[in-house]
Protein backbone atom coordinates (compact mmCIF):
# COMPACT_ATOMS: atom_id res chain seq x y z
CA UNK A 1 0.00 0.00 0.00
CA UNK A 2 1.26 3.45 -0.96
CA UNK A 3 0.34 5.31 2.28
CA UNK A 4 1.91 8.25 3.63
CA UNK A 5 1.93 6.82 7.78
CA UNK A 6 2.47 3.24 6.34
CA UNK A 7 4.70 1.55 9.00
CA UNK A 8 3.61 3.98 11.88
CA UNK A 9 1.40 1.75 14.54
CA UNK A 10 -1.33 3.37 17.02
CA UNK A 11 -3.12 2.38 19.93
CA UNK A 12 -6.09 4.23 20.06
CA UNK A 13 -8.11 4.95 23.41
CA UNK A 14 -9.99 6.96 22.24
CA UNK A 15 -14.02 7.57 22.69
CA UNK A 16 -16.88 9.86 21.82
CA UNK A 17 -15.75 12.22 18.76
CA UNK A 18 -12.87 14.20 19.53
CA UNK A 19 -10.05 11.37 20.00
CA UNK A 20 -11.83 9.03 17.12
CA UNK A 21 -11.86 11.62 14.70
CA UNK A 22 -8.27 12.64 15.26
CA UNK A 23 -7.04 8.64 15.29
CA UNK A 24 -9.78 8.28 11.86
CA UNK A 25 -7.60 11.19 10.17
CA UNK A 26 -4.29 9.08 11.11
CA UNK A 27 -5.80 5.77 10.00
CA UNK A 28 -7.09 7.19 6.64
CA UNK A 29 -3.72 8.22 5.74
CA UNK A 30 -1.97 4.81 6.63
CA UNK A 31 -1.32 4.02 10.28
CA UNK A 32 -1.85 0.84 11.49
CA UNK A 33 -4.57 1.89 14.25
CA UNK A 34 -5.16 -1.16 17.24
CA UNK A 35 -8.89 0.51 18.88
CA UNK A 36 -8.36 -0.45 22.61
CA UNK A 37 -11.40 -1.07 24.42
CA UNK A 38 -12.52 -2.46 27.44
CA UNK A 39 -14.38 -5.69 27.26
CA UNK A 40 -17.86 -4.38 27.27
CA UNK A 41 -16.93 -2.28 24.60
CA UNK A 42 -16.56 2.02 23.84
CA UNK A 43 -19.55 3.55 25.07
CA UNK A 44 -20.12 5.45 21.25
CA UNK A 45 -20.76 1.91 19.81
CA UNK A 46 -24.15 1.97 21.77
CA UNK A 47 -24.90 5.21 19.75
CA UNK A 48 -27.72 5.22 17.27
CA UNK A 49 -27.10 1.52 17.38
CA UNK A 50 -30.68 0.56 17.30
CA UNK A 51 -31.85 3.69 16.14
CA UNK A 52 -33.38 2.40 12.28
CA UNK A 53 -32.71 5.17 10.52
CA UNK A 54 -29.32 5.88 11.30
CA UNK A 55 -27.62 2.83 12.14
CA UNK A 56 -26.54 -0.19 9.62
CA UNK A 57 -26.76 -3.99 11.54
CA UNK A 58 -26.10 -3.07 14.74
CA UNK A 59 -23.48 -0.03 14.25
CA UNK A 60 -24.33 3.69 14.47
CA UNK A 61 -23.57 6.11 12.55
CA UNK A 62 -21.05 7.55 15.23
CA UNK A 63 -19.37 3.66 15.18
CA UNK A 64 -19.17 3.58 11.69
CA UNK A 65 -17.89 6.34 10.32
CA UNK A 66 -15.27 7.01 13.08
CA UNK A 67 -13.88 3.32 13.26
CA UNK A 68 -13.33 2.66 9.64
CA UNK A 69 -9.66 1.97 9.05
CA UNK A 70 -9.31 0.55 12.52
CA UNK A 71 -9.19 -3.02 14.29
CA UNK A 72 -10.01 -3.64 17.65
CA UNK A 73 -8.37 -5.20 20.99
CA UNK A 74 -10.72 -5.57 24.13
CA UNK A 75 -8.65 -5.38 26.94
CA UNK A 76 -9.27 -4.85 30.84
CA UNK A 77 -6.66 -2.43 31.82
CA UNK A 78 -8.02 -2.12 35.34
CA UNK A 79 -6.77 -5.98 36.04
CA UNK A 80 -2.76 -5.94 36.22
CA UNK A 81 -2.52 -8.69 33.71
CA UNK A 82 -4.69 -6.51 30.96
CA UNK A 83 -2.27 -3.60 32.02
CA UNK A 84 0.91 -5.88 31.43
CA UNK A 85 -0.32 -7.09 28.38
CA UNK A 86 -1.20 -3.23 27.31
CA UNK A 87 2.57 -1.86 28.06
CA UNK A 88 3.76 -5.16 25.90
CA UNK A 89 1.70 -3.67 23.08
CA UNK A 90 3.22 -0.32 23.83
CA UNK A 91 6.96 -1.51 23.27
CA UNK A 92 5.52 -2.57 19.67
CA UNK A 93 3.46 1.12 18.81
CA UNK A 94 5.02 4.35 18.04
CA UNK A 95 1.75 6.45 19.24
CA UNK A 96 -0.80 5.92 22.08
CA UNK A 97 -4.02 8.44 21.57
CA UNK A 98 -6.63 9.19 24.41
CA UNK A 99 -9.34 11.30 25.32
CA UNK A 100 -9.81 10.41 28.88
CA UNK A 101 -10.48 13.01 31.38
CA UNK A 102 -7.47 14.96 32.63
CA UNK A 103 -6.06 12.62 35.54
CA UNK A 104 -6.92 9.29 34.24
CA UNK A 105 -4.03 8.57 32.42
CA UNK A 106 -2.01 8.65 35.47
CA UNK A 107 -4.66 6.77 37.49
CA UNK A 108 -4.61 4.24 35.33
CA UNK A 109 -0.70 3.70 34.48
CA UNK A 110 -0.90 4.61 31.05
CA UNK A 111 0.67 8.36 30.86
CA UNK A 112 3.00 9.41 29.09
CA UNK A 113 5.81 9.21 32.28
CA UNK A 114 4.77 5.35 33.03
CA UNK A 115 4.88 4.63 29.10
CA UNK A 116 8.10 5.88 28.01
CA UNK A 117 9.60 3.18 30.67
CA UNK A 118 8.27 0.97 28.32
CA UNK A 119 9.52 2.71 25.10
CA UNK A 120 11.26 5.55 25.19
CA UNK A 121 10.27 6.67 21.76
CA UNK A 122 6.55 6.56 22.53
CA UNK A 123 4.52 9.29 21.04
CA UNK A 124 1.57 9.84 23.45
CA UNK A 125 -1.45 12.17 23.14
CA UNK A 126 -4.54 13.20 25.10
CA UNK A 127 -7.40 15.21 24.06
CA UNK A 128 -9.15 16.85 27.00
CA UNK A 129 -11.78 19.61 27.57
CA UNK A 130 -9.35 22.01 28.89
CA UNK A 131 -5.74 20.43 28.84
CA UNK A 132 -3.81 18.35 31.40
CA UNK A 133 -2.73 21.21 33.95
CA UNK A 134 -4.35 24.42 35.22
CA UNK A 135 -7.46 25.44 37.47
CA UNK A 136 -9.92 24.14 35.00
CA UNK A 137 -8.27 21.29 33.92
CA UNK A 138 -10.55 18.66 35.91
CA UNK A 139 -13.76 20.10 34.70
CA UNK A 140 -15.88 17.82 32.44
CA UNK A 141 -16.55 19.05 28.58
CA UNK A 142 -18.19 18.29 25.64
CA UNK A 143 -18.84 19.91 21.93
CA UNK A 144 -20.87 22.91 23.34
CA UNK A 145 -19.19 23.72 26.54
CA UNK A 146 -15.89 23.88 24.55
CA UNK A 147 -17.73 26.01 22.02
CA UNK A 148 -19.69 28.65 24.93
CA UNK A 149 -16.16 28.99 26.44
CA UNK A 150 -13.70 29.21 23.66
CA UNK A 151 -15.68 32.83 22.74
CA UNK A 152 -17.10 31.49 18.99
CA UNK A 153 -20.62 30.63 20.77
CA UNK A 154 -20.78 34.17 21.08
CA UNK A 155 -20.61 35.85 17.70
CA UNK A 156 -22.78 33.10 16.34
CA UNK A 157 -26.34 33.87 15.09
CA UNK A 158 -28.28 36.44 14.18
CA UNK A 159 -27.84 39.03 16.96
CA UNK A 160 -26.91 39.32 20.80
CA UNK A 161 -30.19 38.10 21.90
CA UNK A 162 -30.08 34.50 19.77
CA UNK A 163 -26.19 32.95 20.49
CA UNK A 164 -26.14 29.52 18.79
CA UNK A 165 -23.34 27.14 19.00
CA UNK A 166 -21.75 25.97 15.24
CA UNK A 167 -23.78 23.37 13.07
CA UNK A 168 -21.36 21.06 13.16
CA UNK A 169 -19.33 19.99 16.07
CA UNK A 170 -16.48 21.80 15.62
CA UNK A 171 -15.51 22.05 19.46
CA UNK A 172 -14.88 18.40 18.71
CA UNK A 173 -13.51 18.22 15.89
CA UNK A 174 -10.98 20.90 16.54
CA UNK A 175 -9.69 18.54 19.14
CA UNK A 176 -9.37 15.90 17.13
CA UNK A 177 -7.78 17.93 14.15
CA UNK A 178 -5.08 19.67 16.68
CA UNK A 179 -4.40 16.26 17.77
CA UNK A 180 -3.45 15.08 14.11
CA UNK A 181 -0.92 17.93 13.77
CA UNK A 182 0.45 17.78 17.06
CA UNK A 183 1.75 14.01 16.50
CA UNK A 184 2.75 14.38 13.37
CA UNK A 185 4.91 17.16 14.67
CA UNK A 186 6.31 14.90 17.17
CA UNK A 187 6.82 12.18 15.10
CA UNK A 188 8.83 14.55 13.01
CA UNK A 189 10.65 15.66 15.90
CA UNK A 190 11.50 11.59 17.05
CA UNK A 191 13.49 11.37 13.96
CA UNK A 192 16.02 13.91 15.01
CA UNK A 193 16.14 13.02 18.73
CA UNK A 194 15.26 9.68 18.65
CA UNK A 195 12.63 9.85 21.70
CA UNK A 196 9.02 10.20 21.75
CA UNK A 197 7.21 12.70 24.07
CA UNK A 198 3.37 13.77 25.42
CA UNK A 199 1.06 15.89 23.31
CA UNK A 200 -1.14 18.09 25.17
CA UNK A 201 -4.50 19.34 24.01
CA UNK A 202 -7.11 20.80 24.69
CA UNK A 203 -10.42 21.84 23.04
CA UNK A 204 -10.60 24.87 24.70
CA UNK A 205 -7.01 25.47 23.64
CA UNK A 206 -8.32 25.20 19.82
CA UNK A 207 -11.28 27.13 19.95
CA UNK A 208 -9.11 30.12 21.50
CA UNK A 209 -6.61 29.30 18.26
CA UNK A 210 -9.19 29.39 15.96
CA UNK A 211 -10.65 32.91 17.00
CA UNK A 212 -7.18 33.85 15.51
CA UNK A 213 -7.50 37.46 13.75
CA UNK A 214 -10.54 38.68 15.47
CA UNK A 215 -9.41 37.48 19.28
CA UNK A 216 -6.17 40.27 17.38
CA UNK A 217 -8.98 42.58 16.99
CA UNK A 218 -10.42 42.52 19.96
CA UNK A 219 -7.24 43.35 21.47
CA UNK A 220 -6.62 46.20 19.25
CA UNK A 221 -10.19 47.73 19.99
CA UNK A 222 -11.07 46.58 23.58
CA UNK A 223 -14.56 45.56 22.16
CA UNK A 224 -16.35 42.17 22.34
CA UNK A 225 -17.72 41.28 19.16
CA UNK A 226 -21.44 40.09 18.63
CA UNK A 227 -23.22 37.59 16.33
CA UNK A 228 -24.00 39.90 12.92
CA UNK A 229 -26.10 36.81 11.20
CA UNK A 230 -24.66 35.76 7.84
CA UNK A 231 -23.53 39.06 7.16
CA UNK A 232 -19.61 40.59 7.21
CA UNK A 233 -18.42 43.34 9.71
CA UNK A 234 -16.35 44.84 6.83
CA UNK A 235 -17.86 44.02 3.31
CA UNK A 236 -21.20 45.09 1.62
CA UNK A 237 -22.53 43.03 0.20
CA UNK A 238 -21.98 39.73 2.00
CA UNK A 239 -25.01 37.78 3.58
CA UNK A 240 -27.19 35.13 2.09
CA UNK A 241 -29.41 35.85 -0.16
CA UNK A 242 -33.15 34.60 -1.18
CA UNK A 243 -34.21 33.11 -4.12
CA UNK A 244 -37.44 31.81 -5.63
CA UNK A 245 -36.33 28.56 -4.49
CA UNK A 246 -33.69 28.45 -2.48
CA UNK A 247 -31.03 30.62 -0.81
CA UNK A 248 -27.61 31.60 -2.10
CA UNK A 249 -24.83 33.52 -0.86
CA UNK A 250 -22.77 36.25 -2.47
CA UNK A 251 -19.36 37.63 -0.76
CA UNK A 252 -18.48 41.23 -3.12
CA UNK A 253 -15.16 41.70 -1.15
CA UNK A 254 -13.20 43.85 -3.88
CA UNK A 255 -15.13 46.75 -5.60
CA UNK A 256 -14.37 45.16 -9.13
CA UNK A 257 -17.12 42.52 -7.72
CA UNK A 258 -19.35 45.24 -6.68
CA UNK A 259 -18.80 46.88 -10.03
CA UNK A 260 -19.81 42.82 -11.89
CA UNK A 261 -22.45 42.55 -9.46
CA UNK A 262 -24.34 45.58 -10.58
CA UNK A 263 -24.02 44.15 -14.18
CA UNK A 264 -25.76 40.95 -13.21
CA UNK A 265 -28.81 42.51 -11.00
CA UNK A 266 -29.43 45.88 -12.85
CA UNK A 267 -30.60 47.66 -10.04
CA UNK A 268 -31.20 51.82 -10.95
CA UNK A 269 -30.71 52.01 -6.93
CA UNK A 270 -27.70 51.02 -6.98
CA UNK A 271 -26.27 53.62 -9.71
CA UNK A 272 -24.85 55.65 -7.04
CA UNK A 273 -21.27 57.03 -7.30
CA UNK A 274 -21.29 56.31 -3.32
CA UNK A 275 -21.52 52.65 -3.42
CA UNK A 276 -18.48 52.09 -5.50
CA UNK A 277 -16.58 51.88 -2.63
CA UNK A 278 -16.97 49.87 0.39
CA UNK A 279 -17.25 53.03 2.83
CA UNK A 280 -20.74 53.86 1.30
CA UNK A 281 -21.99 50.51 1.08
CA UNK A 282 -21.44 50.24 4.32
CA UNK A 283 -23.36 52.80 5.31
CA UNK A 284 -26.15 51.74 3.20
CA UNK A 285 -25.35 48.04 3.95
CA UNK A 286 -29.71 47.40 5.29
CA UNK A 287 -30.44 48.76 1.95
CA UNK A 288 -28.66 47.15 -0.46
CA UNK A 289 -29.16 43.79 1.28
CA UNK A 290 -32.87 44.00 1.15
CA UNK A 291 -32.80 45.25 -2.41
CA UNK A 292 -30.81 42.46 -3.73
CA UNK A 293 -32.92 40.25 -1.71
CA UNK A 294 -35.88 41.49 -3.53
CA UNK A 295 -34.38 41.23 -6.94
CA UNK A 296 -32.99 37.65 -6.31
CA UNK A 297 -36.21 36.16 -5.39
CA UNK A 298 -37.47 36.84 -8.66
CA UNK A 299 -35.61 34.04 -9.94
CA UNK A 300 -34.45 30.60 -8.98
CA UNK A 301 -31.04 29.69 -7.40
CA UNK A 302 -29.95 27.83 -10.68
CA UNK A 303 -30.38 31.36 -12.61
CA UNK A 304 -28.69 33.60 -10.54
CA UNK A 305 -25.82 31.43 -9.64
CA UNK A 306 -24.83 31.04 -13.58
CA UNK A 307 -25.18 34.98 -14.12
CA UNK A 308 -23.51 35.68 -11.04
CA UNK A 309 -20.35 32.55 -11.94
CA UNK A 310 -20.01 34.24 -15.59
CA UNK A 311 -18.84 37.56 -14.04
CA UNK A 312 -16.80 35.85 -11.23
CA UNK A 313 -18.20 36.80 -8.57
CA UNK A 314 -17.80 34.60 -5.46
CA UNK A 315 -21.17 32.89 -5.09
CA UNK A 316 -22.26 29.44 -3.91
CA UNK A 317 -26.18 27.88 -2.91
CA UNK A 318 -26.79 26.92 0.46
CA UNK A 319 -26.78 23.60 -0.13
CA UNK A 320 -28.47 20.95 2.32
CA UNK A 321 -26.73 18.03 3.38
CA UNK A 322 -27.94 15.45 0.43
CA UNK A 323 -27.07 18.55 -1.94
CA UNK A 324 -23.66 19.34 -1.02
CA UNK A 325 -23.37 15.38 -0.69
CA UNK A 326 -24.30 14.90 -4.33
CA UNK A 327 -22.05 18.12 -5.75
CA UNK A 328 -20.15 17.14 -8.96
CA UNK A 329 -16.90 19.07 -7.46
CA UNK A 330 -17.39 16.62 -4.50
CA UNK A 331 -18.05 13.07 -5.68
CA UNK A 332 -14.43 14.01 -8.22
CA UNK A 333 -12.84 14.56 -4.89
CA UNK A 334 -13.59 11.13 -3.60
CA UNK A 335 -15.05 12.85 -0.78
CA UNK A 336 -18.05 10.17 -0.43
CA UNK A 337 -16.74 6.94 -0.25
CA UNK A 338 -18.12 3.02 1.12
CA UNK A 339 -18.07 2.48 4.57
CA UNK A 340 -18.38 -1.27 5.00
CA UNK A 341 -20.07 -3.03 7.22
CA UNK A 342 -18.06 -6.58 8.75
CA UNK A 343 -20.92 -8.32 7.07
CA UNK A 344 -20.40 -7.18 3.81
CA UNK A 345 -23.64 -4.27 3.80
CA UNK A 346 -21.90 -0.68 3.25
CA UNK A 347 -23.25 2.81 3.68
CA UNK A 348 -21.78 5.95 2.57
CA UNK A 349 -19.73 8.51 4.29
CA UNK A 350 -17.03 11.32 4.33
CA UNK A 351 -14.24 10.65 2.38
CA UNK A 352 -10.50 12.20 3.29
CA UNK A 353 -10.24 15.80 2.53
CA UNK A 354 -6.04 15.14 2.57
CA UNK A 355 -4.93 14.81 -1.29
CA UNK A 356 -1.36 13.40 -1.51
CA UNK A 357 0.35 13.76 -4.67
CA UNK A 358 1.93 10.36 -4.59
CA UNK A 359 1.04 8.24 -1.37
CA UNK A 360 -2.89 8.20 -3.01
CA UNK A 361 -4.06 4.85 -1.54
CA UNK A 362 -7.41 5.44 0.05
CA UNK A 363 -8.65 1.62 1.32
CA UNK A 364 -11.67 2.18 4.10
CA UNK A 365 -11.81 -0.69 5.87
CA UNK A 366 -15.06 -1.75 7.84
CA UNK A 367 -15.02 -0.45 11.41
CA UNK A 368 -14.24 -3.57 13.81
CA UNK A 369 -16.69 -5.65 16.04
CA UNK A 370 -15.81 -5.76 19.34
CA UNK A 371 -12.36 -7.50 19.91
CA UNK A 372 -12.51 -8.37 16.49
CA UNK A 373 -8.61 -8.32 16.25
CA UNK A 374 -7.77 -9.35 19.93
CA UNK A 375 -6.01 -12.76 18.98
CA UNK A 376 -4.64 -11.13 15.63
CA UNK A 377 -2.47 -8.71 17.67
CA UNK A 378 -1.62 -10.82 20.83
CA UNK A 379 -0.30 -13.59 18.60
CA UNK A 380 1.41 -11.36 15.95
CA UNK A 381 2.67 -8.61 18.12
CA UNK A 382 2.98 -10.22 21.34
CA UNK A 383 3.64 -13.63 20.04
CA UNK A 384 1.34 -15.13 22.54
CA UNK A 385 -0.01 -18.92 21.29
CA UNK A 386 -3.32 -19.59 20.53
CA UNK A 387 -3.67 -21.43 23.75
CA UNK A 388 -2.45 -18.70 26.07
CA UNK A 389 -4.64 -15.78 24.01
CA UNK A 390 -7.94 -18.87 25.26
CA UNK A 391 -6.58 -19.13 28.49
CA UNK A 392 -6.52 -14.68 29.13
CA UNK A 393 -10.23 -14.90 27.11
CA UNK A 394 -11.16 -17.43 29.36
CA UNK A 395 -10.22 -15.30 32.49
CA UNK A 396 -12.08 -12.70 31.41
CA UNK A 397 -8.80 -10.32 30.71
CA UNK A 398 -9.39 -10.25 26.95
CA UNK A 399 -12.24 -10.07 24.51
Amino acid sequence: MNQALAGVRILDLTHMLSGPYGSMILADLGAETIKVEPCHGEGTRKLLATDPKNSLDGMGAYYITLNRNKKSVAVDLKTEKGLLLFKQLVKNVDIVISNFGAGVPERLGIDYSALAEVNPGIITCTVSGFGSDGPGSKRPAFDQVAQAMGGGMSITGPDEQSMVRAGIPIGDLGGGMFAVMGILAALYERERSGIGQHVDISMLDCQISMLNYMATMHFLSGEDPYPIGNSHFVHVPYNTFSCSDGHIVIAVITDNFWHNLKQVVDCPEFDNQKYDTQPGRWEDQQMINSTLNRVLSSNSCDYWLAQLEAQRIPCAPVNSLSQALADTQVVHRNMVVDLKHPNGKSTKGPGNPIKLSRSTDQDFTAAPTLGQHTEEVMTQLLNLSVQQVDQLREQGIIK
